[in-house]
C-alpha cells in the first residue's frame, strides 16, 4: 500500500510540475500578447500626435487641437469664381489687420497639385496662408455648395458661422467681433 500510495503522491507531483510548466507558457504567452498591445497602442499614440490636419502653400503644418483658443477663418475660392477673386484684396487686407488669436486661411475648392496651386497663386497675386487641399487633408467642414465660402471656426473647434457669397474685410471683423463678444 505504501508503494501505491507513494506511486499516487509522485504522480500528483509529476502532474503539478506539468501544470506549472503549462501556467508558465501561459504567462509568456499573455506577457508577449500585452507587449503586442502596448507596441500597437503606442504606435498608434505616436501616429496621432505627429500626424497633422493640414499643411500651408508655405510649408506650415497644422493640427487643430494646436490651434484652440484662436479662432480661425477658412475662405474657399477658385480661379474660376469672379466674385472669390473680387474678394481676395479684401481678405489680404484683413490678413494684415487680424484681431487677436485670429488666423485666416484660404483653400482652393478643387484638389490641385502642389506647383499648379502655386501658379495660381502666383497668377492672381494671393499671399494668403493656403491650405493644400487632399486626401489627409482635416477640416472641421466639409466643402460648401457654392462659392464663395467663408466659415469661422471658433476656440473650441467648432464652426460659429459659414457665410455664402462675397465678404469683405470690415463684414469678417464685424462678425468675429460678434462672436467674440457672444462667446463672453
Amino acid at each position: 500500500m505504501t508503494k501505491k500510495y507513494g506511486k499516487e503522491v509522485q504522480q500528483r507531483i509529476t502532474a503539478k510540475k506539468g501544470t506549472l510548466k503549462m501556467t508558465n507558457a501561459v504567462k509568456q504567452g499573455l506577457l508577449i500578447i500585452l507587449v503586442m498591445l502596448l507596441s500597437a497602442t503606442a504606435g498608434v499614440w505616436f501616429y496621432y500626435y505627429h500626424q497633422t490636419d493640414f499643411e500651408t502653400l508655405q510649408g506650415e503644418t497644422y493640427k487643430w487641437r494646436d490651434l484652440e483658443g484662436n479662432w480661425v477663418i477658412i475662405n474657399y475660392f477658385a480661379p474660376w469664381c469672379a466674385p472669390c477673386l473680387r474678394e481676395m484684396p479684401e481678405l489680404h487686407h484683413l490678413s494684415e489687420n487680424l484681431p487677436p488669436n485670429t488666423l485666416l486661411f484660404a483653400i482652393n475648392y478643387d484638389v490641385l497639385p502642389e506647383d499648379d496651386l502655386q501658379a495660381m497663386a502666383n497668377k492672381f497675386d494671393i499671399t494668403l496662408n493656403l491650405i493644400v487641399a487632399n486626401e489627409e487633408t482635416q477640416l472641421p467642414i466639409t466643402k460648401p455648395p457654392y462659392l464663395p465660402a467663408t466659415y469661422i471656426v471658433g476656440p473650441k473647434g467648432q464652426v460659429q458661422a459659414e457665410i455664402l457669397g462675397e465678404v469683405t474685410a470690415d463684414i469678417l471683423k464685424d462678425k468675429i467681433a460678434a462672436l467674440q463678444a457672444r462667446a463672453l
